[in-house]
């Protein structure tokens, strides 16, 4: 299922914005690249998002050909998300969030722990 895409700027951040912007997106990525993942292991790694938004997320991945959807033929059925190599792309992005996350976290602790003794 092709997705349609309204580039209003015509800046290839927007581009990327698209594909992987948005609240759970970024982390469901983040939790691929570690390896395959069943639904349920995904939504117990995201416990504030809702399943049904779960579900919206990983479709526009799989749409835009970041991560593949393999369903098993057992009962119940089982299905499993991995990143496509095409997905495997963003890691180093992906990463460099992270670290600048963790950067940007301990920064806000520290100033807080700062204001609060003041």
């Amino acid at each position: 299922m092709a997705r349609s895409y309204d580039w209003k700027t015509g800046c290839d951040v927007e581009a990327t914005l698209c594909v992987i912007g948005g609240r759970w997106k970024p982390v469901l990525v983040c939790h691929l690249l570690d390896g395959s993942k069943r639904f349920g292991a995904l939504c117990r790694l995201t416990p504030n998002a809702t399943e049904r938004m779960i579900t919206l997320q990983l479709r526009e991945l799989e749409a835009d050909g970041v991560i593949s959807r393999h369903v098993y033929a057992e009962v119940p059925p089982r299905v499993e998300y991995c990143l496509t190599p095409f997905g495997r792309t963003l890691e180093p992005i992906l990463r460099q969030m992270q670290d600048w996350g963790h950067s940007f976290k301990t920064r806000r602790v520290a100033q807080e722990a700062q204001t609060a003794t003041s």
